[in-house]
């Protein structure tokens, strides 16, 4: 059989927060499939890195009062240590944030830009004038215009999905300041996408994605590719775009450029690897990305033009998976279900989820949830119940019996190759992603091979010794049905392989394995590979994650807080004692406030509903407890808080009788 030339690569982890076990479903289900690659004996590379551009990177450098840089060396450290303690081995794990990502965007930005790709436009943005920022399309939230489901991102529906900008967006806000974004002018750079609408149609309809991706990707297609804004303003973290100072690449730009520079970096330092080789327009060696359903536009569309149009070749296929949910309902904080990968481990094995996962996953791009009870019953039932359960009946046998020596033939030659040949099928689910399918045909073996034990009770064998001979037969042939199942189970389950490798006296298995059984030699005492888990442990970690700092997505709880989140604000009823006009802020008013024990500076975005001498002397409600904030025009202390529709801004006011100083609870 030809060997296979495989190069991978998952999404890129996103380094302005931890991994949790949403993001777990994609890196366990690539590292799966490339697992099986190597135990197939192919080539197979699998290469990710650590995504480290944006504003949301910026901002939260600057929440913690600290450099990027710094940030996205933390981050990566965790990432890397969780990925390690749930066996997802990459052959590279680098970072957006290199010498090679910034030559090779910028290298493809100028190809494309010589061939006419690119196009330089001056647009209107989103810009909050609080916090004195073009925003990023998904720190704009407002009403879908197509399908009207509030609280959307503003660049796509997660209900939908529709794409829009944020500009078509109903009711919009900033999500960092709440207030409503002003439109600004700026000159941005923009990827001509409708340049490729035949080589894009020839992909979608090349037989290489699945017919769900097809079916979303033709919608899209059909209702007109939009050419695609490659460019920031400053402040912005990522790289500059060359000879234009204040503009940077949009961090979509340069992440899946990662996926290639993750993969020079490791050429540069394995010398069986060639970059060129890999990427050239002809090569025939395949490549694969492995994404969530939400991000098909930029890796099915964007990505295979910008490829093609900078001279390198379009993937083999993309595989897109479905999302998480945890006992039917999105991951919440609030109910413990927003579980990191940390805290998961902090209470669990990894490999019961890399099982669990493995058992609801197939090749399309629907959700998959984790029912934690049902986690519990399966692992307890499959893996320790059924596949476990063989390698302790039968080496028991071997070691107290004989010696650990294995007998040196089998019992029954024709069950032991029927599981050789049912290995054929479940390779092929293997390949095909259909990870449900595999495990079910195992598990199916694995109930034959208990029941093959049963059939012949060696226990009820062992009290005649003229049948003793017949005990070492059969448990040597339930320790190789078991050895067989090992490897059939070893892309998903790799700490417990190498564990059961140690014991039966064996080198790292491999599938060609399959094919001569183990005989005459001799194993190791035996020692549980698997414990049951119950749902106690299950509980902890619900708790533990309740009350736990991890952060939750806006998408998982849209609009919603803690109690113990607001009680945190400090809200004092607050005299206005100046207001004056900012020059240079079209909706900013800067006012001075009596607190009662202090005065402080804030600016506030009031001024198309007030004249600064209307405000003189009025009562209002300031948020005394928010971080100083230096803006353009000096540092706002506070907030003021105000009603509105929109369109029009109500100043709130405490009743008659409030001092400056009183708490507003």
């Amino acid at each position: 059989m030809t060997t296979r030339r495989i190069l991978v690569t998952s999404a890129l982890p996103y380094a302005n927060g931890p991994i949790h076990i949403g993001h777990l479903v994609e890196y366990i289900q690539t590292d799966i499939w490339v697992r099986f690659q190597k135990l197939a004996g192919n080539d197979c590379v699998y290469v990710c890195a650590e995504d480290t551009h944006g504003t949301p990177v910026m901002l939260k450098a600057r929440e913690l009062d600290i450099a990027p840089e710094e940030l996205i060396d933390r981050m990566a450290t965790e990432h890397r240590r969780d990925f390690a303690d749930f066996s997802i081995e990459f052959d590279n794990f680098y970072t957006t944030h290199s010498p090679e990502n910034r030559e090779l965007t910028e290298s493809m930005y100028q190809r494309l830009r010589a061939a006419g790709h690119i196009e330089n436009r001056t647009i209107q943005q989103a810009f909050d004038e609080q916090e004195q920022l073009f925003l990023p399309d998904r720190y704009v939230r407002g009403t879908c215009p197509r399908c009207r489901t509030p609280d959307q991102y503003g660049d796509s529906c997660e209900n939908c999905g529709a794409t829009y900008s944020p500009a078509e967006l109903l009711d919009p806000v900033s999500a960092l300041s709440g207030t409503k974004p002003v439109q600004r002018e700026s000159e941005h750079f923009f990827f001509r996408l409708g340049d490729f609408s035949e080589m894009l149609s020839k992909w979608i309809d090349s037989g290489r994605l699945h017919p769900a991706a097809v079916s979303k990707l033709r919608e899209w297609f059909d209702a007109g590719l939009n050419d695609w804004d490659i460019s920031r303003d400053e402040p912005y973290f990522g790289f500059e775009i060359p000879g234009a100072p204040g503009k940077y690449f949009y961090v979509w730009f340069d992440a899946p450029i990662g996926y290639l520079a993750s993969f020079r970096n490791l050429c540069e330092r394995r010398e069986d690897l060639d970059f060129d080789d890999y990427l050239k327009p002809d090569s025939e060696i395949e490549l694969y990305h492995f994404i969530g359903k939400d991000i098909i536009y930029f890796h099915a569309l964007f990505w295979p033009a910008v490829l093609h149009g900078s001279g390198y070749r379009t993937p083999t296929s993309v595989f897109p998976h479905g999302f998480l949910t945890v006992d039917g309902l999105k991951m919440s904080k609030r109910r413990g279900t927003y579980i990191t990968a940390r805290c998961y481990l902090d209470h669990l094995g990894a490999e019961c989820l890399r099982y669990y996962y493995a058992a609801k996953l197939g090749p399309g791009i629907d959700d998959i949830n984790l029912n934690l009870s049902d986690f519990v019953q399966r692992v307890n039932s499959d893996l320790v119940g059924k596949f476990v359960n063989i390698a302790s009946r039968c080496a028991g046998f071997i070691n107290k019996r004989f010696d650990g020596q294995l007998a040196d033939t089998l019992e029954n030659r024709e069950l032991y190759d029927k599981f050789v040949r049912a290995g054929e099928s479940v390779a092929t689910h293997y390949d095909g992603r259909n990870y449900n399918r595999a495990l079910r045909e195992i598990m199916q073996l694995a109930d034959r091979a208990n029941q093959y034990i049963d059939e012949k009770k060696p226990w009820v064998l062992a009290r005649d010794d003229k049948t003793l001979p017949e005990v070492q037969l059969v448990s040597t042939q339930g320790l190789n049905l078991f050895r067989l199942l090992l490897i059939f189970l070893k892309p998903i389950l790799p700490q417990l392989a190498e564990k059961a490798e140690g014991f039966l006296g064996v080198g790292p298995l491999r599938w060609a394995d399959t094919a001569i059984p183990l005989l005459g030699g001799q194993i190791s005492g035996y020692e549980p590979l698997m414990s049951r888990i119950d749902s106690d442990q299950v509980e902890r970690m619900v708790e533990a994650s309740r009350e736990g700092d991890a952060e939750v997505a806006s998408e998982n709880e849209p609009g919603q807080i803690d109690y113990g989140d607001f009680a945190k604000l400090d809200l004092r009823a607050a005299r206005i004692l100046e207001a004056n006009y900012v020059d240079g802020a079209d909706k900013l008013l800067q006012l001075t406030v009596d607190l009662g024990d202090s005065q402080r500076q804030v600016f506030a975005g009031i001024r198309s509903a007030y004249d600064p001498e209307q405000l003189v002397g009025r009562m209002t409600v300031v948020v005394a407890n928010l971080k100083p904030k230096k803006m353009r025009f000096g540092v706002s202390e506070g907030m003021v808080l105000c009603a509105g529709d929109g369109d029009t801004l109500y100043l709130i006011q405490p009743d008659d009788g409030a001092e400056p100083g009183m708490r507003v609870t």
